[in-house]
Parts: structure tokens; C-alpha cells; sequence
């Protein structure tokens, strides 16, 4: 290690670690039903049981959590507007901490009380706020400070990191990504493959699932990369697939790029704040994430980036910004570029400092709870809202109760998914949802008949699960009553 760099981080114990099943988590339903007396698994009374002997339950006081009255196009005939809303919809748009408020209060009181000396000036000054970041926000992404940068929004960074590291040749030109990448990125590789002088039809490979199935299996990306690497330029797919959910495995697609002499990197846009992350140790060689989402820094504010540390003094071209350069020289004012190290030198501009300050105050709610417990939670809460649903809409359960079926098309298997579910319907959702949106449900549509839910582990809990399955009993029911 070199001098003054900082040690890498802990060295993970599992790949993408997550122990739970569905099976623990149905045993673990039983056990907490036998202590509390409660015979039925749906019973509403367990989700108000399995909360309070939640030990995490208390992060939940920690974010202004809102009201039903409070949401747009609530109709106060049919709920309590003073009752708790139903969000899961943090996938979107994660809650704030209340903690944000005062670290904002503080910029905003130094700006009216310093003017410009706030630049230089105090504990945290603003032309150094995003440094204050790099430590806790390395830990979310396993990475060591140096390898880690907050700057930019999401599809900026893509630019950025793109415009560096997609170097096509006459033979390896292609960039593979996954069908239905979020548009940001869809939109940010081809305009790059263009200004690179190919065409999107020959250079832009996107997979799609097997017929019939609604998520990609990571034996037949691998296999995709071993046949085709050698055409391959950089692999760059989702840490989580925003509609389906899916939950990639990081480290053995990152491999399987690195065996063909592929670049690989990630959007990990919601992957961040969800899962526990290792880049350094998966030998990612670069990512981009926005922060909004289980971040919990306010909508579009303030997103990261990650660069491997083997490219620590990599001088590659790239996008510039007086940011750029080192802050020991910057204000030489030569305009001749001293470029910084690391993720560093991918900064084009000044921190935002009040969105820095959101991304100081979510940093306040992670250094009191650990990510690997909040993963743990929230494998529970998901396992509920599984269970709940395949039990109450399963299109072959005996319990369910309604014409409406539900399937989840987010994988089973824990290890390939995050906080949030997929739910398709079995008709469309365009009467569904409206009803859904009146009784205080703040959830993510995707017509014609996806419903994206997400109970976030740092402030949902199990009756906000239990009380989204009762509503979208009550809704079920009014939709067959008015077809």
C-alpha cells in the first residue's frame, strides 16, 4: 500500500451476502406466531407483533415518515388522513431523515451569516463538502476513499465514466447491457457510441430474458460474454434491475468480463443504500449511482461514482472541470491541468453544498445502523410481502379470495433481489392503482399491469406491509364489483 493511501475495505465474507430464504423466513413467521398466540400467518395482529419485536424498529422515528392527508389525491372519506401514509414507494423516492434538516439549517445559516468565507471556512467547507462524504460513502459501496467521488448526477457520471473507458476498435466495439435498462442509461450508451463513431445497431447489444421469462439468468449472461467477448468493449448493466427488481451478481459477471478483456461496469442506481456492496473486492473497474433512492438525499440531488484503484494514476482522457484538477494547485490559476488521483480527478464541477448536506445528513442515519443488518431486515420484510401475496393473490392459493391474482416476477431467490417486489397483475392496473392512491398507498405504476413495492429497511416495517395487502384486498374487491 502506498503511502497515504487508505487500507482497503473489509474484505467480504460471503458474495452477495444475504442467508435468508423463503423457507427461514415461513419459519420464521411460525415462531413468531407461536409466541404471540396469533394462529393465521395473516392476521393482521402478527404484522403489529412481528413490528414492535422488530430490534430496528426504532430507525423508523429517525425520517419524517408522511401522513395519509398529506399525499396529492387522497380521498379523506376513506382513511384516516392523520394515520401514517402507506409508503413504499422508496425505490423512487427514499423519505428524509429529520437529521437533513438541521445539517441544511447549518449551510443555510453560514451562507446568510459568511457569504463567500463559507467556501473555505468552518468545519465543513463547501469546496471540500463532498470529501466530508467519501468515508461513509465508501463503506456503502466497499471502496476505499480514493476510489469513490460524489459529484454530478447519475447519467452525468455515465457520461463521464463512458467518454473515459469506451475506447472501441475496429473488432471490440459492442457494449452489453441488459433489455430494459432504465432510459437514462439506454440514452447515455448510444449517444456515446455514436460520438465514438459506430452505430447503435452494430454496437449496442442489449439481452433479453428467455421466452417466457421475465428476468435474465446469470448463467446465460456469462455465457453470452464467454462466446462473444472478444467483440465485447465494456459490459455495463444494472446492480438491480429497476423493473423487475432483479439483484445481479456483481462479482461474477465482473469476472466473466475480466476473462474475455472486457471493462465492466455498473449502474447501481438502485443498488445503493440497498444491498452491501464490495467493488474493490469484485474487482469492479467502474460504477455510477444516484443517492435519492435508498440513499434518502431528496430527489435528484447529489449522486457518486466509483473508479477501481488499479486506475488510481490512470491518466486516460476524459471530461475536465476545474474540479478536476488538484486542490493543492487549483487555484494557480495557469490553466494548466494537474490531475487528480482516483475518482478524483473524474469531479467536473464544485460540490452543491445543499446537496451535499442531504447526502451528510443520510450519512448520519448510516453510521447508526450497519447496512449487513438493515439487508437482513429487510429480507424479512420482503419474505412478508411475498408470502402475504402468494397467499392472498396466489393465482392457485385457496386462500385467495378475490378474481385478481398476482405473481411476482422479482426473482425468489434473495440473493438476487433488494428491497423491492415486482408485482404483475393479472388485468390491468389502470383502475387499480387510482384506488390504491385514494386510500394513502404511495407505490411505483408501470402499465399496463406492474406495481413496483418496496418495503426500504431503514423505516418501513411489517404493518405497513400488512396494511398494503388489506387495501389492495378492499380495491380487488371494488374493481370485480364495478367490471
Amino acid at each position: 500500500m502506498a503511502e497515504g493511501q487508505a487500507p482497503p475495505p473489509p474484505q467480504p465474507e460471503g458474495e452477495q451476502e444475504c442467508m435468508c430464504t423463503q423457507d427461514k423466513v415461513l419459519q420464521f413467521l411460525n415462531k413468531m406466531a407461536d409466541e404471540s398466540g396469533i394462529k393465521d400467518l395473516t392476521d393482521p395482529a402478527l404484522a403489529e407483533f412481528l413490528t414492535d419485536s422488530d430490534a430496528l424498529k426504532g430507525i423508523r422515528d429517525l425520517f419524517h415518515y408522511p401522513k395519509a392527508g398529506t399525499l396529492p389525491d387522497v380521498d379523506p372519506t376513506l382513511v384516516d388522513p392523520n394515520a401514517d401514509s402507506i409508503y413504499l414507494c422508496g425505490n423512487s423516492l427514499g423519505l428524509m431523515p429529520k437529521v437533513t434538516e438541521e445539517v441544511m439549517k447549518e449551510h443555510l445559516d453560514k451562507w446568510a451569516k459568511m457569504g463567500v468565507f463559507g467556501h473555505m471556512t468552518g468545519e465543513v467547507p463547501w469546496a471540500h463538502s463532498d470529501e466530508h462524504c467519501l468515508e461513509g460513502v465508501g463503506r456503502l459501496v466497499g471502496a476505499k476513499k480514493e476510489e469513490v467521488s460524489v459529484a454530478n448526477s447519475l447519467t452525468v457520471n455515465i457520461h463521464v465514466l463512458l467518454t473515459a473507458f469506451y475506447k472501441p476498435t475496429e473488432t471490440r466495439h459492442k457494449i452489453l447491457l441488459e433489455s430494459k435498462a432504465f432510459p437514462s442509461d439506454h440514452y447515455a450508451i448510444e449517444s456515446q457510441i455514436r460520438l465514438k463513431g459506430k452505430t447503435v445497431e452494430e454496437s449496442m447489444v442489449c439481452m433479453e430474458p428467455r421466452e417466457g421469462e421475465e428476468t435474465l439468468r446469470t448463467e446465460d449472461i456469462i455465457d453470452y460474454i464467454e462466446k462473444n467477448g472478444d467483440e465485447i468493449a465494456i459490459v455495463f448493466f444494472s446492480g438491480i434491475q429497476y423493473y423487475t427488481g432483479q439483484l445481479f451478481d456483481i462479482k461474477a459477471i465482473t469476472e466473466a468480463g475480466h476473462r474475455k478483456g472486457c471493462l465492466v461496469g455498473w449502474d447501481l442506481a438502485h443498488a445503493f443504500a440497498n444491498v452491501p456492496l464490495h467493488l474493490h473486492w469484485w474487482d469492479v473497474d467502474f460504477a455510477a449511482w444516484c443517492s435519492y433512492k435508498y440513499g434518502c438525499t431528496g430527489a435528484g440531488s447529489i449522486a457518486g461514482l466509483f473508479v477501481h484503484e488499479r486506475f488510481l494514476h490512470d491518466k486516460r482522457d476524459r471530461m475536465l472541470g476545474w474540479w478536476s484538477h488538484k486542490m493543492s494547485s487549483r487555484f494557480t490559476m495557469d490553466n494548466v491541468l494537474d490531475l487528480d488521483e482516483g475518482a478524483a480527478g473524474y469531479r467536473i464541477s464544485n460540490p452543491p453544498i445543499h446537496c451535499v448536506a442531504a447526502m451528510l445528513g443520510s450519512l448520519k442515519i448510516f453510521d447508526q445502523v450497519s447496512l449487513e443488518n438493515l439487508r437482513s431486515r429487510s429480507c424479512y420484510l420482503t419474505g412478508y410481502l411475498e408470502y402475504l401475496v402468494k397467499t392472498l393473490f396466489g393465482e392457485n392459493s385457496e386462500q385467495r379470495t378475490t378474481k385478481l391474482s398476482i405473481s411476482i416476477i422479482t426473482p425468489e431467490d434473495f440473493h438476487q433481489r433488494g428491497c423491492q417486489l415486482s408485482l404483475k397483475f393479472s388485468s390491468p392496473i389502470d383502475v387499480i392503482y387510482p384506488e390504491l392512491v385514494k386510500r394513502g398507498v404511495a407505490v411505483d405504476k408501470r402499465y399496463p399491469n406492474v406495481i413496483r413495492v418496496a418495503p426500504v429497511h431503514l423505516y418501513n416495517n411489517y404493518v405497513d406491509v400488512r396494511r398494503f395487502i388489506s387495501v389492495l384486498q378492499e380495491v380487488a374487491h371494488i374493481v370485480e364489483d364495478h367490471a
